[in-house]
């Protein structure tokens, strides 16, 4: 099993944080999260994962509030890929749902 993990930055308040283990080509779980800045902290606007072992997404708002959805039709290859272009195409979407709390 190799696990990598990394940050892309999407500017001085923004980012994307990955973590994923891969075994023989495979996904086998990962961790895909664009985060925030605020007051010194780190928050999470949007995170995809694979706990609870299945693939979804939890959408947070500036409260702390969370929706999950779940990716049930995705393996978690295909969730990966789709987490990655998901968050670097609508990060700028999901920072300005995030603080009207919605």
């Amino acid at each position: 099993m190799k696990e990598t993990e990394f940050v892309i930055q999407l500017g001085t308040v923004d980012r994307i944080r990955e973590i994923h283990a891969r075994n023989r080509g495979r996904i086998i779980s990962f961790v895909v999260q664009y985060e925030t800045l605020w007051h010194d902290n780190w928050l999470v606007v949007i995170r995809y994962d694979s706990s609870h072992g299945f693939a979804h997404r939890d959408q947070y708002d500036v409260r702390v509030r969370s929706i999950k959805t779940p990716l049930l039709a995705l393996d978690y290859n295909q969730a990966l890929t789709f987490a990655e272009f998901d968050l670097k195409a609508n990060w700028q979407v999901y920072r300005e749902r995030f603080f009207k709390g919605e």
